[in-house]
């Protein structure tokens, strides 16, 4: 029995570490073996979800010969649970086909199922947390790097030799389809990803050369220093708005939480009204090329059709409008990319309104509450580095969640909540009361 449980260990724990690492390269990879098959594409593409069945399985024989469900008991599992048989039993009522269906879960549900085997895991085998953090720091030297390549010495378009495409992927997109600026993917699937990923790897880095700085050798200083440094440089280069306002929020957080007490009133007041005159300069100046094209993606100079703020402002309205006349949804799979695999896509660029139109008003209620459980279980643990970096880059993509269907995209989604999943598995630290002293 004991060498069946080792082995059925190792092999869950590899499994989700396959998966954690190789999700930064998903889209490379399946777009050049869908090249190479097209009839396997599918297959191919949905290598991800297959693992995690595999897991799931070997997850619940594990927790069965341990007598251990009671690593399932906590309010975060409860609710996801409940979102995922309300997502279940909206398929009758509201059934927009099988392929829509099916892909309508799996962009609903695999984040959370992922959350959920990474948490079991690390609460099962805690000495392996180590080896996920490290698989998260090598996947982001990966897309970071070749970001950063991406920006400076490589052609635009150097993805299209992998198979990218208008068919496939586009291998680089531009500002309102103005050619001086170039937005670029990396590994991700597109700009806006690869945006949000550079914020996760910003907090993390900056959250241990922060935290820790003494405690770091020379080579992990360097490492750290060139992820902050790269991570901006994707973020600039990938011309993500949502994911600036993002990086914005999470620095932010963690120079309160960090530097809070040790910084002096008068400090803050000055970041505050440099805060305030940037804004102001961006109002004065809007109208220069700068501020225009790269910030507000609007220029006076072309007369160019192509505008993406009426873009935003008609999905946001339409969105709206469909959650106030919809209080049970449309359906799973009735947006997004799984939309498109039925009769009539529909595309909606703000994630709680995204939700609202696959689940409905009560799964926009449980997927709220699932987001604030795990926001607020991180802040209790943000003593620790690892949970601060993710709380704060946590609240960044919740904030742009409100013009990007942030968690639609498979490797940001899987890398965040599998990080959430990791620092919640680690057992809160209790903090003892210092001891009174004795009357004389």
């Amino acid at each position: 029995m004991a060498k069946t449980t080792s082995l059925l260990e190792k092999v869950y724990i590899a499994i989700l570490l396959v998966i954690f690492g190789g999700i930064v390269l998903h889209a490379p990879l399946t777009v050049a073996l869908s090249t190479l098959w097209p009839d396997a594409s599918l297959l191919v593409k949905s290598w991800k979800e297959i693992l995690m069945g595999v897991a799931l399985l070997i997850g619940c024989i594990i927790l069965y010969r341990r007598k251990q469900w009671d690593i399932l008991r906590s309010p975060i599992i409860y609710g996801i649970t409940a979102f995922t048989a309300l997502c279940l039993v909206l398929i009758p009522f509201f059934y927009t086909g099988f392929e829509a269906t099916v892909a309508g879960i799996l962009a609903n549900l695999r984040f959370f199922l992922f959350f959920g085997l990474v948490y079991v895991a690390l609460r099962l085998f805690p000495q392996y947390y180590g080896l996920f953090v490290k698989v998260f720091i090598a996947g982001a030297f990966v897309v970071i790097g070749f970001a950063v390549l991406q920006a400076t010495v490589l052609p635009h378009d150097i993805l299209k030799y992998l198979g990218y495409s208008k068919a496939t992927i586009a291998p680089f997109l531009t500002v309102d389809e103005n050619m001086d600026y170039i937005r670029i993917n990396s590994t991700l699937r597109g700009p806006n990803p690869l945006g949000v990923y550079a914020v996760i790897v910003l907090a993390v880095a900056l959250s241990v050369l922060w935290r820790k700085p003494r405690q770091l050798a020379k080579k992990e200083a360097w490492g750290l220093a060139f992820l902050v440094i790269g991570s901006v440089v994707a973020l600039w280069a990938s011309y993500s708005r949502s994911a600036l306002l993002a990086a914005i929020v999470a620095v932010v957080l963690l120079a309160v939480v960090v530097f809070g007490k040790k910084v002096s009133v008068w400090v803050w007041a000055g970041l505050a009204v440099l805060v305030v005159l940037v804004g102001v300069g961006a109002v004065v100046f809007r109208d220069t090329t700068f501020v225009s094209q790269v910030i507000l993606h609007e220029d006076p100079n072309q007369g160019n059709n192509v505008n993406s703020n009426d873009g935003h402002a008609e999905s946001l309205a339409d969105g709206t409008a469909r959650l106030l006349r919809q209080p049970f949804g449309a359906g799973i799979g009735s947006t997004g990319s799984a939309s498109l695999l039925s009769d009539k896509g529909v595309i909606i660029e703000n994630h709680y309104l995204f939700i609202a139109h696959e689940t409905g008003w009560l799964g926009l209620a449980l997927f709220i509450a699932i987001t604030i459980m795990v926001l607020k279980a991180l802040w209790k643990r943000r003593a620790q580095w690892f949970a601060l970096a993710v709380f704060a880059s946590g609240i960044g993509l919740a904030v742009a969640s409100f013009v990007l269907p942030v968690w639609a995209d498979d490797t940001v989604s899987i890398i965040w909540w599998g990080m959430a999943a990791i620092a919640l598995a680690v057992p809160l630290a209790k903090t003892t009361k210092p001891k009174k002293k004795a009357r004389r």
